[in-house]
């Protein structure tokens, strides 16, 4: 058990959280998970994204027997409470963290079938947005989802917190442009959410494969290219409310379209 708060184990965590974290996620292909729910699914067997290292408490040991969740198969180092809290950023640590692999994904690898649903998300600075969308997309059965340059770090620990496990359900294609999308879609089902969208979303027939747009939640779809294949669709609100936050917004388009959208 490693039980010395000078470990390399907890610079090498620290540094995937830190201030340079990004960059160091960059560059080591990994990035950090903490807690029994992403453990749930980040187990299974060939599960993407893979769990390189998993670090545990006998608390974080005990509740993953409780739970059922085989980790047989998995590189397993014991800590003690003391390491694990210095590793993480949870405030009550669960006495689960794991280091995982940043799968692979680019453009080439993106299959669209007759029945795809994607959402892609232009310049998303917010991870609680971020993650939260994410996991609209996977309960409503969406294809992946598919991020733009200068959006924020689908790796990021606040982002893998709020996806709540779904990071492991859905591909993720990051820093794509959404032209190079476009120019490889196969029909015009191409929406963008916008509060002064020129269609209601109530509107939209069940066209498929279609790709969904949520634009930046201070800039909306300012910075977004001129494209003529791209429809403003809005959601009609009966309310007094000016707008919805992103996240909101972006899960009921999502189970509108996962329903029939009719």
């Amino acid at each position: 058990m490693i039980e010395s708060l000078h470990s390399p184990h907890i610079a090498r965590v620290k540094a995937l959280l830190g201030s340079r974290g990004k960059k160091e996620r960059r560059e080591s292909g990994s990035f950090i998970a903490e807690g029994l729910q992403f453990l749930r699914e980040a187990a299974l067997p060939g599960a993407i994204p893979e769990i390189e290292t998993l670090y545990l408490t006998t608390t974080g040991r005990l509740k993953i027997a409780a739970a059922g969740i085989a980790i047989n198969h998995l590189d397993c180092v014991d800590v003690s409470d003391g390491v694990i809290s210095a590793m993480g950023e949870t405030v009550t640590p669960q006495g689960i963290l794991g280091i995982c692999r940043i799968p692979v994904s680019n453009l080439d690898e993106l299959v669209i079938l007759e029945n795809s649903k994607f959402v892609y998300l232009h310049e998303i600075q917010d991870p609680g947005n971020a993650g939260t969308i994410l996991r609209s997309a996977d309960a409503t059965g969406f294809s992946g989802v598919i991020t733009s340059p200068n959006s924020v770090d689908i790796y990021s620990p606040k982002v893998v917190r709020a996806s709540a496990g779904s990071l492991w359900h859905l591909p993720v294609f990051e820093r794509i442009a959404l032209d190079d999308i476009l120019a490889q879609w196969p029909n015009d089902c191409v929406y963008a959410l916008s509060a002064d969208g020129d269609e209601s979303l109530l509107d939209i027939s069940s066209v498929t494969p279609s790709l969904w747009i949520f634009g930046n939640e201070a800039h909306g779809l300012a910075r977004l290219p001129e494209q003529s294949r791209i429809k403003k669709v809005r959601i009609p609100m009966a309310g007094n409310a000016e707008s919805l936050n992103l996240a909101a917004a972006a899960a009921i388009v999502l189970f509108h379209v996962s329903t029939g959208a009719r």
